[in-house]
């Protein structure tokens, strides 16, 4: 699989990431192990996972996993922190909460350090400057090799950046930004991307594949072993099958038929080859669904396509910035 330079590091990742957020959830230790190996044996390197993922239970079964299915030096190893699942809160970016969460983590995965610690949510009850001085104590105690963030808009990522590089001392510049991203979901080209371009980060697509709408499985129906049919994930799904989604899967599905790809293929190349994009994240719950996504590696999209796919999916911009042109 073809390498990427994550942003403007020297840290070079796989262009398709490995998800697990399913893991320890609706994926079993041996479908995630045969996931894994499967990732690994096409050149994947890139593997993301967060502490709250079943409450810790995805990032202890890496952690097994590791031991001796994987060479732990063959992979990079990226996981979030600051989500909190109580009452009252949803985010704790304090010191306090951030490196003891990391040390929770690293337990977890069995590991000393990992190569990619990103801050899962911005939070607006701490002073920013005390979150990122997590991330520098993170990378100078060697737990963490690069940091980033994921979920912040555009001026909370341009804030971030711009004050890991100007603050005084010795400070971490961010690497990467995870946001949705897709052909249902274009909203980061108005702010994140731009920012993320002109601050040399790379972008990780989560849900590149509109949540598995864009598969096209849920053009006639909803197939009872989906997600759309889950009682806990069809919320997850359901804002992505009115009127307007449904004409991008169709394109999808034309440029498929007219290429001899899935939709899948389609979908996944075009925001895969998106201009500042690093690596987009797979959430597979098989390893099946898993191989099918890996194979879109040989494709990219001509371009008479993928600009029928851009206007077709085109997002409507408002003042100010409806005349902005970022791509």
């Amino acid at each position: 699989m073809e390498q990427r330079h994550l942003g403007r590091t020297g840290l070079r990742v796989s262009r398709l990431g490995l998800g697990t957020l399913n893991w320890a959830r609706d994926t079993g230790e041996q479908d995630a192990a045969e996931q894994l190996k499967t990732f690994w044996e096409a050149g994947g390197t890139l593997v993301d996972t967060a502490d709250i993922y079943a409450d810790g239970g995805a990032e202890y079964l890496l952690g097994r996993l590791l031991e001796g299915l994987v060479p732990r030096q063959d992979l990079v190893i990226a996981t979030k922190a600051g989500s909190v699942l109580a009452a009252d809160r949803r985010v704790d970016g304090s010191r306090r909460h951030l490196l003891a969460a990391l040390d929770a983590s690293l337990t977890r995965l069995g590991t000393d350090h990992v190569d990619l610690w990103q801050l899962h949510s911005f939070d607006p009850g701490t002073p920013l400057e005390e979150t990122l001085q997590a991330l520098d104590q993170a990378v100078a105690t060697g737990r963490a090799r690069y940091v980033g963030v994921s979920n912040f808009s555009g001026w909370q990522l341009a804030k971030a950046a711009t004050w890991q590089l100007a603050a005084p001392g010795v400070r971490t510049a961010l690497a990467s930004t995870q946001m949705e991203y897709s052909l249902l979901q274009r909203g980061v080209e108005r702010e994140v991307l731009p920012a993320a371009r002109d601050l040399g980060l790379g972008l990780l697509p989560s849900s590149p594949l509109g949540r598995g709408v864009l598969t096209a499985k849920y053009r006639h129906a909803t197939p009872a072993d989906s997600r759309g049919a889950s009682e806990h994930l069809a919320p997850f799904v359901a804002p992505y099958l009115d009127e307007a989604a449904s004409r991008v899967v169709d394109a999808v599905a034309t440029a498929a038929d007219g290429l001899a790809v899935t939709p899948l293929h389609v979908a996944l190349a075009w925001v895969r080859d998106r201009p500042g994009v690093s690596a987009p994240i797979l959430g597979a719950r098989t390893a099946q669904q898993l191989r099918a996504s890996l194979s879109v590696e040989a494709l990219s999209l001509p371009d008479e396509i993928r600009r029928a796919l851009d206007d077709v999916s085109a997002p409507v911009h408002h003042y100010p910035d409806h005349d902005w042109s970022t791509l």
